[in-house]
């Protein structure tokens, strides 16, 4: 239920011609359509940066068809990164990738002048796009007003076309919709992670109602264990084959809910920072691994059958 509120408050009558901007820039507007896995940072045990991991994690994720990747997202744990760090994985992962895939970083600080210095930094490192989290501190000051004028001052300097993250979701997803609407038109907002304009759905777990409804893609977590599956739920609701996504669809919801519960529980705990890259640190095998033992046998046994697919094979390496 909690879904179908969220889409039925952002997909009004008054999105219809959202994007049909008069700007010149209009026709030029970066394309996000696609799925993003959130990468994690891999971290030595010393709380380093483990560039080494990060490159063989890249070469992985550089087979899969992804539209792009997500960096310094919830998955990167970027609370716990330095501005050099954050700017450095970022420039590391730009130079692993081909250009045709997208580089979508994280910029989003508290304050609004943070939020333009950093996405002046990871422009600067090669990132395509910037994604920028809603400020949420002083979280009973941020109303319709204060939103608006960070995310307008923020596109207005911005060298790169942004993605607004609507995290915490209700910060967001309060403002009324004409004030949606208004920041959507702006020339060099591209997307709304999880609300609004270009949808890219923040999870798996609804991709496909997502899609439904009118999402171009997702930034889903469950991408960086099980690419080749969501990438092919996103192909089968492209192309209308509704039958088929609501089946794999279905044989997702177990593995994206395990999964997410895992990153949950290890992501954010001040005594232990880092937490989560820690132990992706040789993402994805290891985590598929893990996803397939926490699995119900039902699950479990789907996963194994997935390996024995022709079309799976040569990505043997990311699953079980």
């Amino acid at each position: 239920m909690m879904l179908l509120r969220i889409f039925n408050h952002v997909y009004r009558r008054e999105f219809a011609s959202v994007w049909r901007s008069e700007s010149e820039h209009a026709a030029k507007r970066l394309d996000i359509a696609g799925i993003y896995p959130p990468i994690a940072t891999p971290f030595t045990q010393k709380g380093n940066v483990d560039y080494q991991s990060l490159d063989k994690n890249l070469q992985r994720y550089g087979s899969m068809p992804f539209r792009g990747l997500v960096v310094q997202g919830s998955n990167g744990e970027y609370p716990y990164l330095t501005t050099e760090e954050r700017v450095d994985v970022v420039r590391r992962v730009r130079k692993s990738l081909p250009t045709s895939k997208l580089v979508m970083a994280g910029s989003g600080c508290e304050s609004t002048r943070a939020t333009i210095h950093m996405s002046e930094r990871m422009a600067s490192a090669g990132a395509d796009c910037v994604l920028v989290v809603t400020p949420c501190f002083y979280l009973g000051r941020m109303n319709s007003s204060a939103l608006i004028h960070h995310y307008t001052q923020v596109a207005d300097s911005s060298p790169v076309p942004i993605v607004l993250y609507s995290v915490p979701a209700n910060t967001f997803l309060d403002l009324p919709v004409d004030a949606v609407v208004k920041l959507s038109q702006h020339p060099n907002i591209v997307g709304i992670k999880d609300s609004g304009g270009d949808v890219l759905a923040g999870s798996a777990g609804f991709l496909m109602a997502a899609y439904s409804v009118g999402a171009v893609g997702g930034v889903c977590a469950l991408a960086n264990v099980l690419g080749q599956q969501v990438c092919e739920l996103a192909q089968l609701c492209t192309s209308g084959q509704w039958d088929k996504a609501r089946e794999l669809q279905y044989r997702l919801i177990e593995p994206n809910t395990a999964w997410e519960i895992s990153s949950g529980a290890q992501v954010g705990h001040a005594s232990t920072p880092k937490n989560l890259a820690s132990s992706s640190s040789h993402c994805p095998r290891e985590n598929a691994e893990w996803l397939t033992m926490h699995s119900s046998s039902d699950s479990r046994d789907w996963l194994e059958h997935m390996m024995l697919k022709p079309e799976y094979a040569h990505h043997a390496h990311m699953l079980p």
